[in-house]
């Protein structure tokens, strides 16, 4: 099982809406940011994000520390136009 088969993947803005969750067949807006690298092949100043929702932001933030890959946990805010703040 690679790391593609377990999680979603989610791009920040996608073309169908809000951003959501990146936890695989979650459909919940994003509220929170999981940064990271992998330090094999990014620099160490090099940040990834995965979004996730309430439900899920434990678990995918298990997952990257499990692998030594998780960074530092942000609450996510939508800035893309269009958006209500």
């Amino acid at each position: 099982m690679s790391i593609f088969d377990s999680l979603g993947g989610g791009s920040p803005q996608g073309p169908t809406g809000p951003p959501r969750c990146s936890r695989k067949g979650c459909r919940a807006d994003a509220t929170v940011q999981l940064l990271w690298n992998n330090p094999k092949i990014h620099t160490p100043e090099r940040r990834k994000t995965w979004l996730a929702c309430d439900d899920h932001a434990d678990w995918l933030e298990n997952y990257l520390s499990e692998r030594l890959l998780f960074k530092e946990r942000l609450p996510f805010v939508d800035t893309a136009p269009g958006t209500t703040s």
